[in-house]
C-alpha cells in the first residue's frame, strides 16, 4: 500500500511576497481613487467659481445696458442721465445713471445713481447715492481683478444737417457715439487659491450719445 503524499502549506517567504503584492495593489488602487476624487473636486470647484463669476457679470452687464436711459429721449435738451464713467480708458470702478421715474422729471434723483467697484476682494454694487452693497461673497471667493473697458464707435451725422457746417466748427456736424463696454472679472476660491477663473462679458449700451449739433 502506497502512503499518501504529504500536503505542504505556504512558506513564510511566499506569504510575505503575497502580502507585499496585495499591499502594492491596494496602495495603487487607493492612489488612483484619491487622484480621481481630487480631480472631481477640482472640477466642481472650478465650475462653481465660473458660475458665480458669470452670475455677477450678468448682473453688471444688465445694469450697464440701461446706462443713460431717459424718459424724454425723443425731446429736446441734454440728457441728464448721460454721464458714464469710464468713458475713454479701462477702470476698476464704473458709475452710471438711468431714469426710474414713472413720470419723467428730467432730474437725476438719489435713487437713480448706480455703480460697481472692486473693494476688499469683492464686487460692490451702488444702489442710490452713497449706498454700496456687496454683490459677491468674499467668504467664498476673492475677486482679484475687475476692469471695465469702454469702446466707442463715432458716426458722423452730417448727412442729416439741412445745411453745410461752418469751416473749423467743433460742434458741427454732430456725431453719434455707439458705446459698448467690455467687463472682465477674475477671482480665486478662498478654500483653494489654486482654483482661478476669469469671465468676460461685452455689453452694448442702448442709449447712444449724440455730441454736437447742426448749424442753425
Amino acid at each position: 500500500m502506497t502512503r499518501p503524499a504529504h500536503q505542504h502549506g505556504l512558506s513564510l517567504i511566499e506569504l510575505l511576497i503575497g502580502v507585499a503584492i496585495g499591499l502594492f495593489i491596494a496602495v495603487a488602487g487607493s492612489t488612483l481613487l484619491v487622484g480621481h476624487l481630487r480631480e472631481n473636486r477640482a472640477l466642481l470647484l472650478e465650475a462653481r467659481l465660473t458660475q458665480d463669476l458669470r452670475t455677477a457679470a450678468d448682473l453688471i452687464t444688465r445694469d450697464l445696458r440701461r446706462a443713460g436711459y431717459w424718459g424724454h429721449a425723443g425731446g429736446t435738451g441734454a440728457n441728464p442721465y448721460a454721464d458714464l464713467s469710464p468713458s475713454t480708458v479701462a477702470a476698476a470702478t464704473v458709475s452710471l445713471r438711468y431714469s426710474m421715474d414713472a413720470t419723467e422729471n428730467d432730474a437725476v434723483d438719489s435713487n437713480e445713481q448706480f455703480g460697481f467697484r472692486l473693494r476688499n476682494g469683492a464686487i460692490e454694487l451702488q444702489l442710490g447715492a452713497g449706498n454700496w452693497q456687496s454683490l459677491t461673497d468674499a467668504n467664498l471667493f476673492t475677486v482679484t481683478a475687475f476692469s471695465v473697458t469702454p469702446e466707442v464707435q463715432d458716426l458722423s451725422l452730417a448727412a442729416f444737417c439741412p445745411s453745410a457746417c461752418a469751416a473749423g466748427s467743433s460742434q458741427c456736424p454732430p456725431h453719434q457715439q455707439v458705446r459698448s463696454l467690455a467687463v472682465v472679472l477674475t477671482a480665486t476660491l478662498v478654500g483653494d487659491p489654486r482654483v482661478t477663473r476669469s469671465v468676460r462679458s461685452n455689453v452694448h449700451i442702448r442709449s447712444d450719445a449724440v455730441v454736437g449739433s447742426c448749424t442753425l
